[in-house]
């Protein structure tokens, strides 16, 4: 067993963010499903980006966010991404290594691009995402850095990650990495589409004991598990895994832990701006507890407290003092 040097070593998309305010009457006559997220290719790219407003870019990807929130809560981690040779690829690796994160994945020679997300914000802050997933997708199995989940506390998989096969396989490999070194796996859903696609698998995995803590929202949880009813949906899958999360938006959220249900409100918050990362930032605080040794009410209450800092501005990276709100 190695020595655990990183609280989190995190497997998932390199994406820069595009976000842009708008009306929902633009978002129906393009054709999204609001709130929601689409895998677009590079024409559907290319013709969405000349609808959308002045725009911010920012490096994005679900884990990569989480990771971020970890680092700014004074987590230790790293992160294995693909991006490829190119400005974006070089954009999203400065900003992830300025923020103290451990990022070795060489970068992709050649066609396709660094993955970007194009992201519509609707004036409730309710954000509808154009994913394109680029060079991301082709992250290989020899690209990990095994070294770097050996010696990780928790290894932090994206759902989304799942659906290319190639980085699906790299993640199979980095699970039996991780639990070789006795480190935990965390897994977080991400999407009911994702589980449309590869449910059987997910189902596959917590079934075989290989998930310790998995995260979920109230629709992911439905999609799992197939009960549309909340309580029976935790009754269903809680038996099965070590730590069961799930957040319900302004219904705070809940942990199934050893038997015993943790509920946590949300935290105030004078007005949601944009959504984007919610649940990225909510598993960072829980984690950071996590990983800490803190009981799971003070887990739940810094996600939610991470959760409530992101939804306030534009963008899924943190920009108050994550450290002084937590009262870490």
């Amino acid at each position: 067993m190695s020595e655990t040097t990183l609280d989190v070593v995190a497997i998932g998309n390199a994406i820069v963010d595009v976000m842009a305010p708008c009306e929902d009457s633009l978002i129906e006559e393009l054709g999204m499903v609001r709130g929601g997220m689409t895998l677009i290719d590079t024409e559907g790219a290319t013709s969405l980006y000349a609808r959308m407003g002045q725009a911010t870019e920012i490096s994005g990807g679900s884990a990569a966010n989480t990771l971020a929130g970890l680092a700014a809560l004074g987590a230790d981690c790293g992160f294995i991404g693909q991006v490829a040779d190119d400005q974006l690829g070089e954009i999203f690796a400065h900003d992830i290594r300025s923020g103290g994160i451990a990022y070795t994945t060489a970068p992709r020679a050649g066609d396709p691009p660094t993955a970007r997300c194009l992201i519509f914000v609707s004036p409730d802050g309710q954000r509808t995402m154009n994913t394109f997933l680029g060079a991301s997708q082709y992250l290989p199995a020899e690209a990990l850095d095994l070294d770097m989940i050996a010696r990780a506390k928790v290894l932090y998989l994206e759902g989304y990650l799942w659906d290319p096969e190639e980085p699906r396989a790299a993640m199979r490999k980095a699970i039996d990495a991780a639990r070789g070194a006795g480190a935990k796996v965390a897994f977080t859903l991400s999407d009911a589409f994702v589980i449309s696609r590869h449910g059987d698998d997910f189902r596959a995995l917590i079934a075989d004991g290989l998930i310790d803590i998995l995260f979920a929202n109230e629709v992911e949880l439905a999609a799992l598990t197939g009960e549309d009813d909340f309580d029976a949906g935790i009754a269903a899958l809680a038996p099965n895994i070590g730590t069961l999360v799930v957040t319900r938006s302004e219904k705070g959220a809940v942990a199934a832990t050893g038997g015993e249900l943790t509920q946590v409100p949300a935290e105030p918050i004078a007005k949601v701006v944009d959504t984007t990362g919610a649940g990225d930032l909510f598993a960072a605080g829980f984690l950071y507890g996590h990983v800490r040794g803190m009981e799971v009410a003070k887990c739940l209450k810094l996600g939610a407290v991470c959760a409530a800092e992101i939804i306030s501005h534009m963008g899924a990276r943190p920009e108050a003092d994550l450290k002084a709100l937590a009262g870490v």
